[in-house]
């Protein structure tokens, strides 16, 4: 897999940098260059940053930061049993308890709700930050609506973090979950009150809380360019209908009494 020119591996975090210490220096270079390109790409091209990843883990399948940017790398591609192996793999090799919300979204992504669920009542959970817990209530608010539960998934975000006026990394999707379950469940009203709070938070534009907004006011947007296209093609159908018609001119006076 070809490597961007200014990659150097340099970009890594260096909790990610100290782990591939453990490994000959060529290779270590070689695994650094090709996580920076699988965290480059998971965003806007998943399938290659999926490639990327494989190739970290058959050059390094023993670093738990390999087996971690597989699992992502898998979920991005959807590949939900695959990346719940490799979040089970990186976790049994550091202890730590920080991927137990996205392998409950796994379970969720293999029709397995129940499971999710279950796993956001298990002692892991105190075990995460805050960020941590709030993911964990967002997939077991999701696990709830895939078992047709809406009132309950509203229940389950009901929480001191949404009420907080404080603007977390977490806040806007939290408000816009909250928002997209409340209309699920016909609180309309509440749930445009929701999606504005989630807009106001959502500095980085993560959700399309305003996308939600214009679609709960009954507002359509059209691209200005797509719109001139239209007129045009529209004018050059008028046209030629007049041309048709023996060009007596009158498909002007049309269009001239249309506008």
């Amino acid at each position: 897999m070809p490597i961007d020119e200014d990659v150097t591996g340099e970009e890594l975090d260096k909790d990610v940098k100290q782990e591939l210490k453990s490994l000959p220096k060529t290779l270590a270079e070689d695994v650094a260059r090709n996580l920076v390109m699988v965290a480059r790409l998971l965003d806007e091209d998943p399938e290659r940053a999926y490639a990327y990843a494989k190739v970290a883990l058959r050059l390094a399948s023993r670093v738990p930061s390999v087996r971690e940017a597989a699992g992502f790398a898998a979920y991005a591609v959807e590949k939900y049993a695959e990346a719940l192996a490799e979040f089970r793999a990186a976790r049994r090799m550091t202890g730590l308890q920080h991927l137990w919300p996205v392998m409950a979204d796994c379970e969720r992504g293999l029709g397995r709700p129940e499971k999710a669920l279950a796993m956001a009542g298990e002692p892991e959970v105190r075990q995460l930050d805050k960020a941590g817990q709030v993911e964990m209530r967002l997939v077991a608010a999701g696990a709830r609506r895939d078992m047709g539960q809406a009132d309950a998934a509203v229940v389950t975000l009901q929480s001191p973090e949404l009420a907080s006026t404080s603007v977390q990394p977490w806040t806007a999707r939290l408000r816009y979950a909250y928002a997209d379950a409340l209309l699920e469940v016909g609180r309309e009203d509440e749930a445009r009150e929701w999606f504005a709070k989630a807009l106001e938070a959502d500095q980085s534009g993560v959700t399309d809380a305003s996308d939600r907004l214009a679609e709960l006011d009954g507002v359509e947007f059209i691209d200005a360019l797509d719109g001139d296209k239209d007129g045009e093609d529209q004018a050059d159908a008028e046209g030629t209908a007049g041309g048709s018609a023996g060009g007596s001119g009158r498909s002007g006076e049309g269009q001239a009494s249309e506008g």
